[in-house]
């Protein structure tokens, strides 16, 4: 894979970055944007990014740092649900906070916000009491967003507890967007204000990138990424006022900071940022080595993006506006599906064999197709090929012994579950057949190779199909069409 981002430098710029501004202050409540431990978007469109360069970074100040994590009260009791993963919000926060735990890091506390006595959120705070994990709640904010003299009171910000920190670093996190995480920092700035402790905010978000062109394919990938929520990438006004210089922000931050920069004013009794992007300490965009790699990979990512929301549009979890507004952006950079070249070859092969599922895959610069059989998901039939050729494998070389695959399929038919295997369980099939068949055990060696390929399904794929692909790493499309089998 050729690279298009400098990781090494941006760890070293970006923690030089964040020290500079926790230095400014007793203490600061870092708000961080996206996600804390798999930034899988960012990897796949700056190529040589690692997705887990947040949490490694911040482990070389953990020793200064202790971590909230927020979510809203709302997303609990609606089972709201992390798309990527297919976990709720209230569980994808239970796995931060085992993770952080896991690698070292000071977990302080989980904040409930906007809560309103409902029962479901009674019961996650009891599980995370009962867990040893310290909760706090927050109600609306009194007088927000027009009544800044009661926002910045004991009766606004001042209604919350206080959080009990002992660290100069307080990462703010949570499990997704409106989570409360500025509103939890501000509220804790009016405290620690209160108490004399000379307190900061910032916000580290890795897109858009402020110090790209508002129209650069990163950002317009940004845009693709967060078309459920309409967000959409502007020139900060505010910054170009007051310094003469264009950096891109988006609208929520924009629309927001008037009010931000009013409580802030008061609170500290003096001018703190002059601007949204005046509060971020990204430097992703100072480590781009290779625009066109860069380039190239945010226009996938798009594709990727309009194909994921006109699935989610077919099965009823978004509007029509949030595909038709990624597909814009394809228009506005001259691209099309075809763009992905997996996408034909899976249609041709679809086509050619009667309306059969396919799954086609490229692997380095071949692609491979495979389709549903008797035995097999098309899924399963396509990763069989590629690591046969990454093994090299004769193609006449059966991996999967019978003896072992017929007590599975059988087991399938008695419990009513399908009569084909599903790519989990061909890998199982695989690891079971390689103890004592060496083309199966050189075949499963060869699984890893398989990340960051791009694949493309001719229908949604569904349940174990689609997770263990994703577990494999592999970048998947799929048709807007449901499989009838």
């Amino acid at each position: 894979m050729k690279k298009g981002f400098d990781n090494k430098k941006y760890v070293k710029i970006q923690s030089e970055k964040i020290k500079e501004r926790f230095q400014l202050f007793d203490k600061l409540y870092l708000e961080v944007g996206g996600k804390l431990f798999d930034d899988s978007h960012a990897a796949r469109i700056l190529p040589g990014f690692k997705n887990d360069v947040k949490i490694s970074m911040f482990q070389e100040l953990k020793d200064d740092l202790e971590i909230i994590f927020c979510i809203n009260a709302g997303d609990i009791e609606k089972n709201k649900t992390r798309g990527e993963y297919g976990i709720t919000y209230d569980q994808e926060t239970l796995s931060l906070i085992n993770k952080s735990k896991k690698l070292g890091f000071s977990v302080n506390s989980v904040v409930i916000t906007l809560y309103k006595n409902q029962v479901s959120v009674d019961k996650f705070i009891n599980k995370l009491n009962r867990n040893g994990i310290k909760t706090y709640i927050h109600t609306a904010t009194k007088g927000y967003p027009t009544d800044v003299c009661t926002i910045v009171s004991d009766e606004g910000y001042g209604a919350n507890p206080y959080i009990e920190t002992t660290k100069p670093l307080i990462l703010v996190n949570a499990p997704g967007p409106g989570s409360g995480k500025l509103a939890t920092c501000l509220s804790q700035i009016y405290h620690e204000t209160k108490r004399g402790v000379n307190a900061g905010y910032a916000k580290f978000e890795t897109f858009p990138v402020w110090n790209l062109p508002l129209r650069h394919p990163v950002n317009l990938a940004y845009e693709a990424a967060t078309a459920d929520l309409k967000d959409v990438n502007m020139i900060d006004p505010f910054h170009l006022e007051k310094y003469g210089v264009q950096a891109v922000n988006y609208n929520r931050d924009i629309e927001t900071f008037p009010i931000l920069k009013s409580i802030l004013d008061r609170v500290y009794k003096r001018d703190i940022y002059y601007s949204p992007t005046d509060m971020g300490v990204n430097m992703v965009g100072f480590c781009i080595i290779n625009d066109d790699v860069v380039e190239d990979a945010c226009k996938k990512e798009i594709i990727r993006r309009y194909y994921n929301e006109l699935n989610n549009y077919k099965i009823g979890l978004c509007d029509e506006d949030t595909y038709k507004n990624i597909k814009l952006l394809m228009n506005e950079l001259k691209i099309d599906e075809s763009y992905l070249d997996v996408i034909k070859p899976a249609l041709d092969k679809k086509k050619k064999e009667g309306d059969i599922p396919v799954v086609a895959m490229k692997v380095g610069r071949k692609i491979f197709t495979g389709k549903q059989t008797e035995l097999l998901s098309a899924a399963g039939s396509v990763v069989l090929n590629a690591i046969k050729y990454l093994s090299k494998i004769p193609d006449d070389i059966d991996m999967l012994s019978p003896t072992i695959l017929e007590p599975i399929l059988d087991l399938k038919k008695n419990m009513g579950i399908g009569d084909r295997l599903n790519l989990n369980e061909v890998l199982i099939a695989l690891s079971i057949c390689s103890v004592t068949n060496s083309f199966a055990a050189k075949a499963i060696a060869s699984l890893p190779k398989l990340k960051g390929c791009e694949a493309h399904a001719t229908y949604i794929l569904t349940g174990n199909d689609k997770q263990a692909l994703k577990d494999l790493k592999i970048n998947v499309t799929c048709e807007s069409e449901f499989l009838d089998d």
